[in-house]
C-alpha cells in the first residue's frame, strides 16, 4: 500500500476529488449514494462518476449495491495505510511533529467536564433533542450544546411537544447557529457530532483542540408526511433513536480509552440500530 501513496496524494490534489473524499470521510461509517453526493458538491452525474472512478481506482473510496443503487464509502483501512505511509515518510516516525499534540483531546483531560456540541441543519428537532438528552442522561460530566449551519427562527413544535411529555425542561431552548460556537469566546469543544446528513456533507469549521467527532445521521422528522399522529410518531422514533445512542455514548470509559479506541467507539454507536 505504500507504493500507492504517490498516486493517491495525486489523486486527492484535484480539488473536487479532495472535497468529494472530505464528504466521505464526515459522512463515515455511512455509504451514501452518487444522487446525494452530486446534490451536496453541486457536481453533474457524469463528472461525479469519472471522479468516484478515480477514487476508487487510487483504493480510498469503496462502493456497495442497494436494490438498484450504488453507494459509496471511505475506504477507511486503505486511507489509515495512506496517511500511515504519509507521516511515516514525511516525519520518519515523529508524530510529535506531524500530529496534533498528545495532550489534547477528551481522553487526555479527565478533570473538567467534556463540551458536546450537536449540530443539525435547522436546529429544531434532533440536535435539540440530544443537546436535552446529554443534559439528562450526562449528569455533571457534560457541557451539552446544538446548533444549525441553518437554524429555524423557532422550534419545531411536534419536537417541543416531545421533549414536555418526557420530562425536559424547553423553557431556555432556542435555534442556534453554528457560529456561535467558533472564534475566541466559544467554549473549547472536546466532541462534535452531526445529527443529520445535510449537515454532515457541509463544509463546518475548523474546530479548536482537535474534538472527537461523530456522524450519527437519522431521517428528519419534520419531513414526515401523513396525518399529525403519523408525524408525532417520527418525532418520537427520532428521539428515541438518540436516546439509546446517548446512553450508550455515557457509558463509554472515556478516561481509559486512547484517542482511536474513543473514535472507533463512536463509530461503532453510529453503525448500531
Amino acid at each position: 500500500m505504500e507504493s500507492m501513496t504517490p498516486n493517491q496524494l495525486a489523486t486527492l490534489g484535484h480539488p473536487q476529488r479532495l472535497a468529494l473524499f472530505s464528504l466521505l470521510m464526515r459522512r463515515y461509517p455511512d455509504h451514501v449514494s452518487a444522487g446525494e453526493i452530486a446534490d451536496a458538491l453541486g457536481l453533474k452525474a457524469s463528472t461525479l462518476s469519472t471522479y468516484l472512478g478515480a477514487l476508487q481506482r487510487a483504493h480510498l473510496v469503496g462502493q456497495k449495491r442497494s436494490g438498484t443503487s450504488l453507494l459509496y464509502a471511505i475506504d477507511m483501512h486503505a486511507a489509515r495505510q495512506m496517511f500511515d505511509a504519509l507521516l511515516s515518510g514525511c516525519c520518519q516516525g515523529r508524530l510529535d511533529l506531524c500530529l496534533p499534540s498528545p495532550n489534547t483531546g477528551p481522553a487526555a483531560m479527565p478533570d473538567r467536564k467534556y463540551n458536546v456540541l450537536f449540530i443539525c441543519t435547522g436546529n429544531s428537532a434532533r440536535s435539540i433533542f440530544a443537546e436535552c438528552l446529554l443534559r439528562k442522561l450526562g449528569g455533571d460530566r457534560f457541557n451539552a450544546y446544538s446548533a444549525g449551519t441553518r437554524p429555524h427562527s423557532k422550534l419545531n413544535p411536534f419536537a417541543v411537544k416531545v421533549l414536555e411529555d418526557k420530562g425536559h425542561d424547553t423553557r431556555e431552548l432556542r435555534a442556534k447557529n453554528i457560529a456561535a460556537f467558533s472564534g475566541p469566546d466559544a467554549p473549547p469543544l472536546d466532541f462534535v457530532f452531526t445529527v443529520c446528513n445535510q449537515a454532515a456533507n457541509e463544509e463546518c469549521p475548523t474546530w479548536d483542540g482537535q474534538p472527537v467527532s461523530g456522524h450519527w445521521g437519522m431521517p428528519d422528522p419534520v419531513k414526515a408526511q401523513g396525518t399529525p399522529a403519523e408525524q408525532a410518531l417520527a418525532f418520537q422514533e427520532a428521539y428515541g433513536t438518540l436516546k439509546r445512542r446517548i446512553e450508550a455514548f455515557v457509558a463509554l470509559p472515556g478516561q481509559s480509552l486512547d484517542r482511536i479506541a474513543l473514535q472507533s467507539a463512536i463509530d461503532d454507536i453510529a453503525r448500531a440500530p
